[in-house]
């Protein structure tokens, strides 16, 4: 791709890795370059570095942004510590992660809001996203619910834990986190989306000798690495949308190094490191307990910071000289350079194969649908059907598979096929023709009105206000509540994710998909008979049948745009 006058967005460009990545793109002259980071200083020290460094660029080239990507846009700049400690603000974090994901969701949040301002072509995410999730430390957020749970006056103490512990759960997050990126870029056009992950120890395995706790290696170091793989498996997903941007990770497996090499004061967090000591004659005695935390302290204050030589990882820290040799000694994490990292990604942008790109790498190394599982498909298919004719049954859907929408549309196409056996005859009833026939159906046919709604299918009868339906309805899924309201919009829902609709514009849609396709098979020349079309008057039987699994496959693949990217 060409970067000459595209506006590119890099996440997290404060950073070690950020930064060399915005000193790269600036080489390729884009029109504008926004350069975000969690706080307000960092956005504007990178601007103003950058500004520094390339002089001659115009006034409006570098953007800062700053804010929290992963929550609501009227929070993004509040500390995730505070947001926790407020329960409203809790609670509109518990329900931007768990609630059902709609327009009010995607809108209010942060990342959309950031995409919509400056509709980037290219998106270059360095921010270190499993470390941000897993270090939120579920596993502290569960022990603390555990805490409440045991103590008698348990409730208040157990409501705020509780609460806590839904807000950290790391899976929804990064879930959350990957609808809002992908629907976002897709509303604004972004072309390419560049991922720098990370394999969340540094390269190394479980062996890993340095770690957060006395497990070895800690589950906190663990869950990161957890949350990296399903960020991948995700972006894995994106890449194989069609309407997804162009989508690439390169994943770093060594330490990342270095930013700057000094001499000062060493702080942690952004926070120096105050200097204490203690009397060995003051030393505590061990026996009995240890605090942790102690209401008389035995240790003084210096008043002074701790000052070192120092080398600084941008966003993995600041190490010692020691620590640095220690770590990137051959056998350790090893290192690599910033600059390193923006070759690859730049490379990859421009459109060329570095083989460090982990979604292409995945996708030459999962096994695909295969020449021979096609050349037997139809003798499956032939063995089916002949089982259902000695059986004298069709075999249609068995709500196992899922989702409740495949079962409702094969239903609905085998209704079709029972009263009216080819499409030639559907497309010249009118719909209420349609909706008499299938309505008669439902009435008369016992076993098979039995076996619709006995796997969790109901049937919505042609008056829209009758539901005829089993034990067990799959549609609307439970979710802690046994009684919803029933409006319009929820009807309309409810019949198109998972009930047989026998109203009448659900029916006139079927006649309208069979025109359609019968329309669409006739525009192919008979005399054409090379590879170039797939769905053919052969195909459908020249229209003398109505297939469910045919039919279904096509407005999967045709009118709902879910059709398979990649073989």
């Amino acid at each position: 791709m060409d970067i000459r006058n595209k506006t590119v967005l890099v996440l997290g460009g404060w950073g070690l890795v950020g930064s060399a990545i915005c000193r790269k793109m600036m080489e390729e002259q884009p029109k504008r370059l926004v350069v975000t980071s969690l706080l307000e200083s960092e956005a504007l020290e990178a601007v103003e570095q950058l500004r520094k460094e390339f002089p001659k660029t115009g006034k409006n080239t570098f953007v800062p942004w700053w804010g929290n990507i992963f929550l609501r846009h009227s929070l993004k700049d509040v500390p995730r510590a505070d947001v926790l400690n407020d329960d409203s603000t809790r609670g509109m974090l518990i329900d931007d992660l768990l609630d059902e994901f709609d327009t009010k969701v995607l809108s209010r949040s942060a990342l959309y809001q950031l995409l919509h301002r400056f509709k980037p072509d290219i998106v270059v995410d360095c921010i270190n996203s499993a470390t941000a999730i897993a270090y939120q430390d579920l596993f502290q957020a569960a022990r603390e619910v555990r805490k409440a749970i045991s103590k008698p006056d348990r409730t208040a103490k157990l409501l705020e834990a509780t609460e806590r512990l839904l807000a950290v759960q790391y899976t929804p997050q990064l879930i959350r986190h990957v609808q809002i990126l992908y629907r976002s870029m897709q509303m604004v056009g972004t072309t390419i989306y560049v991922k720098i992950g990370t394999s969340g120890t540094g390269g190394m395995g479980l062996n890993i000798p340095y770690t957060h706790s006395e497990e070895r290696p800690s589950s906190v170091l663990l869950s990161k690495s957890s949350v990296a793989g399903a960020h991948t498996m995700l972006l894995f997903l994106m890449g194989r949308t069609p309407d997804a941007p162009i989508t690439k990770e390169v994943k770093p497996t060594a330490a990342i190094a270095w930013k700057k090499i000094g001499f000062g004061e060493i702080k942690k967090r952004g926070i120096p490191i105050e200097l204490y000591d203690c009397d060995p004659e003051r030393g505590v005695k061990l026996t009995g307990s240890l605090q942790l935390q102690m209401s008389t302290p035995v240790w003084k204050p210096l008043g002074r910071r701790l000052k070192s030589v120092f080398i600084d990882t941008g966003e993995n820290g600041t190490f010692s000289r020691a620590e640095f040799e220690a770590i990137a000694t051959p056998g350790q994490m090893e290192y690599v350079t910033p600059e390193e990292i923006a070759e690859a990604v730049m490379f990859e942008i421009e459109g060329g194969n570095t083989g460090h790109d982990i979604i292409n790498a995945l996708d030459n190394a999962t096994l695909n649908p295969t020449y021979r599982a096609g050349f037997i498909f139809d003798n499956a298919l032939k063995q089916l059907k002949a089982l259902e004719s000695k059986h004298g049954v069709k075999s249609v859907a068995f709500e196992i598979l899922g989702p409740p929408r495949l079962s409702k549309l094969l239903f609905e196409a085998y209704l079709l096929q029972h009263a009216f056996k080819t499409m030639h005859v559907v497309v010249r009833k009118s719909p209420k023709e349609i909706a008499r026939a299938l309505e008669a159906l439902i009435r008369t046919n016992a076993d098979l009105r039995s076996e619709i709604i006995s796997i969790g299918i109901p049937i919505l009868m042609a008056d829209g206000k009758t539901l005829v339906r089993g034990k067990e309805i799959k549609i609307p899924a439970y979710r802690g509540e046994n009684e919803l309201t029933i409006t319009e919009a929820t009807v309309k829902a409810w019949a198109h994710d998972g009930w047989v609709d026998l109203r009448i514009e659900n029916l006139d849609r079927w006649k309208s998909r069979f025109g359609t396709i019968m329309e669409d098979a006739e525009k192919i020349p008979l005399e054409d008979t090379s590879s170039r079309h797939f769905r053919t008057k052969l195909y459908w039987n020249d229209f003398n049948e109505i297939d469910p699994g045919k039919l279904v496959g096509w407005i999967f693949g045709e009118e709902e745009q879910g059709k398979r990217m990649k073989a």
